[in-house]
């Protein structure tokens, strides 16, 4: 609160000092006071949008009437409501500018509901999407363990071990479901502060590729990075986890995918990494909606396969906007898909610090 109210004082206080400037400068070479009041209109509105609440915009009102009475004002540099056309003119002034810091706090208000609303639905959607997705793994879980306890005995040690090796593979899925879930509990929206260190990137996908192929020990991947030295910082555990959930997507959900790549490159002072497929690609309507956390399940399939990526990409989404970059996913051509993100490396994290 303290903060804020120091903020807004600043901000006013600069933008009137700049404001009265300004309006001296106009009546010494200009020799007329006609266009100083719509300066500090200017100004009480600028203050308005930039600040928050009510109190800066009127109290710069005040300000503004004050300072154009007693400087800009015959008799100049005293106070004077005498005046009839001076008391008309402050009042004027002074209803435009609350006028104009009310409609701006009211059109802020607005954009905070609205923004809210747009929270409280991205979470009723990813409710939806975690229900279904934890449905089906769950379900098996279940049914495996019941039909290794009710037939026990009557089961080959083939069967138990494919009941167990369901078991064991619905709840990995389970692990890296809640992983996610709680890497979107931790990115909480723009207010996190993510800790980055210097990474090593060949050290990083070295990690990404020995926990993929334990996963997937039949898939291979192609991977292509720069021969240089390059250093990124970030939060090692989250981007791993990105790289992971984007590998892991094309596995499940590319399908006829003969080849997938993992590509890294850099541009200016950033490092791009493309993950991509030669695979079915992505359905066009589904393209905008992709990292929004829930993805309309009308295709699922009738086998109970999990065929859910909503989740998975929406945490990768979060943890690349936390660290400052921007991710996107496009169709390639004649097929596939390709998944590109960029984070910028340490040399430009410094000059920016």
């Amino acid at each position: 609160m303290k903060n804020r109210i120091l903020i807004n004082s600043l901000i006013s206080a600069v933008i009137l000092t700049v404001s009265f400037a300004l309006s001296l400068a106009i009546q010494n070479l200009f020799r007329t006071q006609s266009l100083i009041p719509a300066v500090f209109v200017l100004a009480v509105f600028c203050i308005s949008l930039v600040t928050q609440g009510y109190i800066a915009g009127i109290l710069s009102s005040l300000v503004s009437v004050l300072a154009v009475n007693f400087a800009f004002t015959f008799p100049y540099f005293r106070f004077n409501f005498s005046m009839p056309e001076n008391l008309f003119s402050a009042v004027i002034m002074l209803a435009v500018t609350v006028m104009t810091s009310m409609l701006t706090t009211k059109i802020k208000r607005q954009e905070k509901i609205k923004a809210e609303s747009d929270k409280e639905k991205m979470r009723a959607n990813l409710l939806r999407a975690v229900s279904h997705d934890l449905r089906t793994p769950l379900t098996t879980i279940y049914g495996s363990c019941s039909a290794i306890m009710e037939n026990y005995e009557r089961l080959t040690p083939e069967q138990h071990l494919k009941l167990l090796g369901e078991i064991r593979e619905d709840s990995e899925w389970l692990i890296r479901m809640v992983e996610n879930l709680l890497s979107v509990t931790r990115i909480d929206g723009e207010r996190v502060n993510v800790i980055k260190t210097p990474t090593v990137l060949e050290e990083l996908i070295d990690s990404v590729l020995l926990k993929f192929h334990k996963r997937y020990p039949g898939q291979q991947v192609c991977v292509t990075i720069p021969d240089e030295f390059i250093s990124i910082p970030m939060d090692a555990m989250l981007i791993e986890q990105v790289l992971m959930n984007l590998l892991e997507n094309a596995v499940r959900h590319a399908e006829g995918m003969k080849e997938l790549s993992l590509n890294v490159h850099t541009e200016g002072g950033r490092a791009v990494f493309e993950i991509a497929d030669d695979g079915c690609g992505i359905p066009g309507e589904k393209l905008c909606g992709l990292f929004t956390g829930y993805l309309e399940k009308e295709d699922v399939p009738a086998d109970g396969k999990k065929r859910s990526m909503g989740i998975g990409l929406s945490v990768c989404a979060a943890i690349i906007r936390a660290h400052g970059g921007e991710i996107r996913a496009e169709n390639r051509k004649p097929e596939g898909a390709v998944f590109r993100f960029w984070l910028e490396m340490e040399g430009k994290e410094h000059e920016q610090q």
